[in-house]
C-alpha cells in the first residue's frame, strides 16, 4: 500500500469545508450515537481537565472545526476530532457538526496516524509509536516519512529514540510527569542511570537545565572512573614488565599488591643493580 493515498482527498474536503467563501453543504449534523471511534486511533490518553476546558469553549463559542467521519453501514466511523467529539458528549448534545469524507476502509489507519501527527496533539510517546507504525506498515525510510509529514528527519529520529526508554519512564512521559525536553536528554543513558535520573527529576522537580547538569555530572564521574581503571591496568602491566626485566637480569623479584620486592643474595648484586640504574640515567 502506498503511503499518502487518500490523504490529499480528505485534506481537500477539510479545506473546502473550512473555507468560508464556499457553501457549507459539506458539513452535516450527525447523531453522536451513530459515530464509532476509529479503531486505528493512535491517541490513547485524553486529559480530562483539557476535555472539560474544550467542552466549555464549545458551549460558549460553538464547534468551530467539525469532526471528520466516513459512512459505515447505518452509522459513521470517526477519522479526526475525537477530542471534539468527547467534549461535545460532555455537554449532553445529541448531534455534532461533521464532514463526511469519501474514504475507503484501508486508508483509516494511515489517515488517523497522519492527521494526529500533523495536528501535533499526541504525546511524545504516542507520536513516536505513530512514526514507527507508519515506517513499518508501509516499509518506508525515515527520510521518506519526513517528506510526507513535512517534519525534519532529525525530529523523526529523535522522537523514535524515545521508544528505547524504559516502560516506566515512558508512562511518566505519557502522564505528563516528564516533559519531552526531559525525555530527550535522558535517552541514551544506561538503565540504572536512567532510573536514577528519572527518580531525581520526579522527586526534586528538576527542570530540563537541571537535568542536563545532573547527567553531565554522572558522565564526568563515569569518565573519571574509567580513567582510574585504565591507569590501574597500565600500572599493573608496567609492573609486570619491570618484574620480567629484573628476573632476566638474575634478580630474585616478586610483586606483592602494588609493591615490587627485590631480594639480594649478596652486596655484589646490589652494586650491579646500581650500575644498571646509573647507565639508564
Amino acid at each position: 500500500m502506498a503511503l499518502g493515498r487518500g490523504l490529499s482527498a480528505i485534506l481537500e474536503d477539510v479545506e473546502n469545508a473550512y473555507d468560508k467563501e464556499l457553501n457549507r453543504d459539506l458539513i452535516s449534523d450527525i447523531d453522536i450515537d451513530k459515530i464509532i471511534p476509529n479503531p486505528f486511533q493512535p491517541r490513547k490518553h485524553f486529559d480530562q481537565e483539557s476535555l472539560s476546558e474544550l467542552s466549555a469553549s464549545i458551549e460558549k463559542h460553538g464547534l468551530i472545526q467539525p469532526i471528520i467521519v466516513i459512512k459505515k453501514g447505518n452509522g459513521y466511523t470517526l477519522i479526526a476530532g475525537e477530542r471534539r467529539l468527547r467534549a461535545t458528549k460532555l455537554l449532553g448534545k445529541d448531534s455534532i457538526k461533521a464532514i463526511v469524507a469519501n474514504l475507503e476502509d484501508q486508508n483509516l489507519r494511515e489517515l488517523a496516524l497522519i492527521e494526529n501527527i500533523q495536528r501535533e496533539n499526541l504525546s511524545p510517546i504516542e507520536l513516536a509509536n505513530s512514526y514507527k507504525e507508519l515506517i513499518e506498515e508501509y516499509k518506508i525510510t525515515q527520510e521518506a516519512l519526513s517528506n510526507i509529514i513535512k517534519k525534519s528527519r532529525t525530529v523523526i529520529t529523535n522522537t523514535l529514540r524515545l521508544l528505547s526508554l524504559d516502560e516506566s519512564t515512558k508512562r511518566l512521559i505519557e502522564d505528563g510527569k516528564l516533559t519531552q525536553g526531559h525525555a530527550k536528554v535522558i535517552v541514551g543513558l544506561d538503565k540504572d542511570d536512567e532510573k536514577m535520573v528519572v527518580d531525581t527529576i520526579v522527586g526534586q522537580r528538576l527542570n530540563v537545565r537541571d537535568t542536563e547538569n545532573l547527567i553531565k555530572r554522572i558522565k564526568n564521574k563515569a569518565d573519571k572512573s574509567s580513567n582510574l581503571v585504565s591507569m590501574q591496568q597500565n600500572y599493573n602491566e608496567n609492573l609486570n614488565i619491570l618484574k620480567d626485566a629484573f628476573l632476566n637480569l638474575g634478580y630474585e623479584c616478586k610483586i606483592n599488591g602494588k609493591k615490587m620486592i627485590l631480594n639480594f643474595a649478596d652486596v655484589e648484586k646490589i652494586q650491579n643493580l646500581i650500575q644498571v640504574i646509573q647507565k639508564i640515567q
